[in-house]
């Protein structure tokens, strides 16, 4: 399976025909033109990619971060298997946007797996405060990329934007707004093959949602590389036939 998503495979990352190909979402994911107070990506194309507490999943979220309290529901959209090399660069812009603020403090994040799905680097994340900063996130880790800004404030009041669901518009307290788009570079140590994440995640309650959108996923400055169709239909294929043949066996 790994083979099938390597340095040869041709086709662009980008979000204007949906979520690509061999992406895999827990949740609730999605794509986007310019909506509300999130503008499309500088530099980026017709549509940016999303994810959403809202029709998220129970407990959904970075094992063991977000200090006091606990995930209640969240999504997570998770890139096909890509190779490279070490040293080279893995970009992207986000834009956390969310509805909960004071206590309730929802978080959004990116990270970098390895073929295992173990983390590799936590390359950001996302959290208001009642004080207005969203990015380094609320009693959460460093940031593992570099981030440009390095540190945001929020831009407060309810933010409008469709994949929030019935809450845009609305806010909870103090903390709630949008950050605007981010850029966010890392380069990675060692050659391998890599899983890209992005999460979002309600905090101690299912009420007010958050969401995280992104866009512009390059290696090198080349969009990250998906399966061709043909590759994805026969990936699939040969999937099936170990089932079948597990099937045969047992």
């Amino acid at each position: 399976m790994a083979g099938l998503f390597g340095a040869g495979s041709a086709a662009a990352t980008g979000f204007e025909n949906g979520i690509p190909g061999g992406w895999q979402c827990q949740g609730s994911c999605g794509t986007a033109g310019a909506d509300g107070v999130v503008t499309l990506a500088p530099n980026g194309g017709s549509q940016y990619g999303w994810v959403s507490t809202d029709n998220g999943q129970d407990g959904v979220a970075l094992p063991g971060v977000g200090s006091t309290g606990t995930s209640i529901n969240g999504s997570v959209l998770r890139s096909n298997l890509f190779t490279a090399a070490a040293g080279q660069a893995l970009d992207f812009k986000f834009n956390y946007v969310t509805t909960d603020g004071a206590g309730f403090t929802d978080y959004a994040w990116a990270r970098l797996l390895d073929a295992s799905g173990d983390q590799v680097a936590l390359l950001f994340t996302a959290r208001t405060s009642s004080g207005g900063s969203a990015i380094p996130g609320f009693e959460m880790p460093e940031a593992a990329a570099t981030l440009t800004p390095a540190e945001v404030d929020i831009v407060a009041g309810g933010p409008v934007w469709s994949p929030l669901g019935p809450n845009s518009g609305e806010c909870y307290d103090a903390g709630c707004g949008y950050t605007g788009w981010v850029q966010s570079a890392y380069a990675i140590a060692n050659a391998g093959q890599y899983y890209l994440e992005f999460g979002v995640t309600n905090w101690d309650d299912s009420d007010y949602q958050s969401g995280l959108a992104f866009d512009g996923v390059t290696l090198d400055g080349v969009p990250l590389p998906v399966p061709e169709p043909g590759t994805y239909a026969m990936m699939l294929a040969g999937l099936g036939m170990l089932a079948a043949a597990r099937r045969r066996k047992g």
